[in-house]
């Protein structure tokens, strides 16, 4: 068990987890008084890994989509129109 001060564990918390092992626990103190407890989780969050292209093919954009916007719309978006 490891015992430190909040602001020990401020200044140096990285350092303070790469030591900590399974079954050790850090106890943070206010005044050398308990107040919480930082322990190793059981098992690593492991996320899955996403894949790129999934979706390729399921989706289409016409030609038309890159055409110039209608001068009343391109209006609104530059603040111009109502």
């Amino acid at each position: 068990m490891i015992r430190l001060n909040i602001h020990e564990a401020k200044t140096h918390l990285s350092r303070y987890l790469a030591r900590l092992k399974p079954g050790d626990t850090i106890v943070l103190c206010r005044r050398n008084t308990p107040v919480a407890e930082i322990r190793p989780i059981s098992a690593p969050v492991v996320r899955p890994r996403r894949l790129l292209g999934l979706a390729k093919g399921m989706g289409h954009v016409p030609k038309r989509f890159f055409d110039p916007l209608p001068d009343d719309i391109l209006a609104l978006f530059e603040g111009r129109g109502e």
